[in-house]
């Protein structure tokens, strides 16, 4: 019995991914992308400032670093407050130390219970990206259009509020998008999101969305809760990375280099002293730009 040629007839059948939401596009056939100074690596921090409702909400799905046991979870309640009562502040000490500039992508709840910390982030001149309602404020394709443009535009109004200006960037729960998130995006003001990790520099979206990906293997909650290692060999991969991008970037273009942060994680004494020599190490690098994400948008978006 021979085989029906129908069967091996597939509409999506091309370089990349099923969808037609941007074109694929292999790293080292673009144009090569040139930072401010001539520097190699942007080296971008951000910094998830999060409110966790003490009751999770499992639809359409709950957030990673939520309750876990049952109601009430005060053990991973309490800790994760310790990032906007203490971890928080021990970071922005750190970044003033080392003349750093970063993303904070906060919840809108953080405005409105702690308007305080939103307004030094602002006075310390670093940015507020949107990251939802609060924790319970995760995105799925289960979630309605109308559900999700509610969400997104609280979030953002919530921020501006407070910071006097709407944030250029929205970071996803988990980065979960639905199929309508980019478009909903862009339709709220949204310049760029941070959700997709597929690349090393921003890319565009079809409908004209930036994003910036934000890798999740170089997270702090990944290197040192979820793989249970030392902030020491966190700190010794940041720079192997750092390092490897700077050597591609002398001969193909600048790269950039991600570092998400959570305050009640990174934030606790034991590991500070060690991330405040790696912010000094970093800085110390001839090829490292610090940049905010709006940053590296605006320089991307001039280069290209």
């Amino acid at each position: 019995m021979s085989l029906d040629p129908a069967y091996l007839e597939y509409p999506h059948r091309r370089a990349g991914y099923d969808h037609d939401m941007y074109p694929y596009s292999a790293l080292p056939t673009r144009k090569p992308v040139a930072w401010p100074d001539g520097k190699g690596v942007a080296t971008w921090i951000v910094v998830s400032l999060e409110w966790f409702p003490i009751t999770p909400s499992d639809t359409p799905f709950r957030a990673p670093g939520h309750m876990q046991t049952a109601y009430p979870d005060y053990r991973h309640y309490t800790a994760r407050e310790y990032g906007t009562r203490i971890g928080f502040y021990r970071l922005l000490d750190a970044f003033a130390k080392a003349g750093v500039k970063v993303s904070v992508a906060a919840n809108g709840a953080i405005a409105q219970r702690y308007p305080s910390v939103i307004r030094d982030i602002v006075d310390a001149g670093h940015e507020i990206i949107a990251h939802s309602t609060d924790m319970n404020g995760t995105i799925a394709s289960t979630l309605s259009v109308e559900a999700e443009r509610a969400l997104i535009r609280e979030s953002i109004a919530a921020l501006s509020d407070v910071a006097g200006h709407p944030p250029r960037g929205w970071c996803s729960i988990a980065r979960s998008q639905s199929f309508a998130t980019t478009d909903l995006l862009i339709e709220a003001g949204i310049e760029y999101c941070c959700d997709w990790a597929n690349d090393e520099l921003p890319w565009a979206f079809n409908n004209g969305l930036i994003n910036l990906p934000l890798n999740h293997e170089l997270s702090d909650r990944q290197i040192l809760n979820v793989q249970q290692q030392s902030v020491d060999s966190y700190a010794e991969q940041i720079i192997d990375a750092h390092d490897w991008l700077a050597d591609e970037a002398r001969s193909n273009g600048g790269r950039l280099l991600p570092l998400h942060l959570s305050p009640y994680i990174i934030g606790l004494p034991y590991r500070m002293d060690t991330f405040e020599r790696l912010l000094e190490t970093l800085a110390a690098k001839p090829d490292t730009w610090f940049a905010r994400g709006c940053d590296i948008l605006d320089s991307f978006r001039s280069s290209t």
